[in-house]
């Protein structure tokens, strides 16, 4: 029987978006059902704002960063009276299932919704920080990762040409997924994440050390929640009200430190923007394609999600308001250490040799 399908993008958008639309509009449309395209993510559910998806919609959208269906941060149980209307225009709408397409948040809110009122959506996780629980990768996250070991790459030849100090802040408001794999990938000398507070002390050690060694330079990778010891484990944000600003803390301090010409570049939403590589489009593609499978076998409350080379299926609270962080211990931490890649949480003194005389 033919149905009509929703789908919606919520929160921040992420390259990938549109590789999911596209596989949902055309598995769907090959099963003979009606599209429909939500607005602005949940806002165009409590306001009511659809377009109609067809072949003609999504034709060339497979390469192109963003979301043409637009996206905001709205979650429904915010607003007053905000679950009704959302009841009420998909009933309106005459829709029978909703794929929704977002992270922590748009999914607790499609969580919420099944458990409650019984509404028949089927998630798709998002987030260029790969920090969502239950899926090994999330779309976006390459490109973001790409981006970001890109960027790294251009910075080494101007930092060792005039000795500096060259702090990254990347993004990464809870987990340092981002800055650890783009860290390794771009040969950093300190990577500093949320997971593992560091002190100012510390990185100036390896940049002292690296000095001593005869590298006269450095790369500091900087998750923009990275948490500093000395400040109770806080991140910069928790400790100063802002979002973002911890890379040019690094870079004023350690420069203080050790003398050094230190500089930031913040990378921001150049990480979020432009074409998906081609493993987010395939994953992307993936994940929509499933999608529309659990749709048409009748089943809902349950998110898409990578595992090892196979994609299946978790129930929603499995995955829904949950962060996967970096473990302490994790393969890819031991890793970096045993580059002698640092976190900003030891100081060795042992490890800097004494000055020629």
């Amino acid at each position: 029987m033919s149905k009509r399908v929703a789908l919606l993008t919520g929160g921040g958008d992420c390259p990938g978006l549109n590789a999911v639309i596209r596989a949902v509009t055309r598995r769907s449309l090959d099963r003979g059902h009606e599209v429909v395209g939500v607005r602005e993510g949940w806002r165009g559910l409590v306001e009511g704002k659809f377009q109609p998806l067809d072949d003609r919609a999504i034709s060339g959208i497979l390469p192109r960063g963003g979301t043409i269906l637009g996206t905001t941060r709205t979650n429904p149980y915010k607003v007053e009276g905000g679950v009704e209307r959302v009841l009420e225009h998909f009933a309106g709408e005459r829709l029978d299932a909703l794929v929704a397409i977002g992270g922590e948040d748009t999914l607790g809110v499609a969580s919420h919704l099944f458990e409650e009122r019984g509404f028949p959506v089927v998630g798709v996780p998002k987030t260029i920080d790969n920090d969502l629980s239950a899926t090994d990768y999330t779309f976006g996250f390459d490109t973001a990762l790409t981006v970001a070991t890109e960027a790294i790459d251009r910075l080494h030849t101007t930092a060792e040409s005039h000795n500096r100090v060259m702090v990254v802040e990347v993004m990464g408001r809870h987990t340092g997924w981002i800055a650890v794999l783009s860290g390794i990938a771009g040969g950093a000398d300190v990577i500093l994440i949320p997971e593992i507070p560091f002190t100012v002390e510390a990185v100036a050690s390896t940049v002292t050390t690296r000095e001593f060694r005869g590298s006269n330079f450095s790369i500091v990778i900087c998750a923009e929640g990275a948490a500093e010891r000395d400040g109770g484990g806080q991140t910069y944000q928790e400790a100063t009200g802002t979002l973002g600003g911890v890379g040019a803390y690094v870079a004023t301090q350690v420069g203080k430190v050790t003398g050094k010409d230190a500089r930031v570049v913040v990378l921001g939403h150049l990480q979020r923007g432009g074409m998906p590589t081609p493993f987010d489009r395939i994953l992307a593609t993936r994940f929509g394609a499933a999608a529309v499978r659990v749709l048409a076998e009748g089943r809902y409350g349950e998110v898409v999600v990578s595992r090892g080379m196979e994609i299946g299926t978790v129930l929603m609270p499995e995955c829904a308001g949950k962060v996967r962080t970096v473990p302490p211990d994790h393969e890819m931490i031991r890793t970096c250490r045993g580059l002698g890649i640092g976190f900003g949480d030891e100081e060795d003194e042992s490890l800097i040799p004494e000055p020629l005389a």
